[in-house]
């Protein structure tokens, strides 16, 4: 995803990751990995509980999952990865393209 925030921010679109770890081991994980969009700490995971990204396997977790949200808060499209992948940028890309 880092290699292609320049190529979501053209679409007029913003990437955000949430992680279930603490604001500190998430803030350790941005600056570990020099990520330049935003990373925000779920550690209650209300937001990986609302999206239904809870890992089915490993409930402390959130299973790979990309989500587009219009501004107004409706989601336009989802992708829920069951096999523990994560959603090709470039799938996302597309779908950015179509609205």
């Amino acid at each position: 995803m880092q290699d292609n925030y320049a190529k979501i921010q053209a679409a007029d679109a913003e990437l955000i990751a949430i992680s279930s770890d603490n604001a500190g081991d998430t803030k350790q994980t941005v600056q570990n990995h020099g990520l330049k969009f935003p990373v925000l700490s779920d550690k209650d995971k209300k937001a990986i509980t609302a999206y239904n990204v809870v890992d089915p396997g490993n409930n402390r977790i959130a299973r790979p999952a990309a989500y587009i949200v219009h501004k107004d808060g409706t989601i336009a499209w989802k992708s829920l990865d069951t096999k523990a992948a994560r959603v090709p940028t470039a799938e996302i890309l597309t779908e950015l393209g179509k609205f």
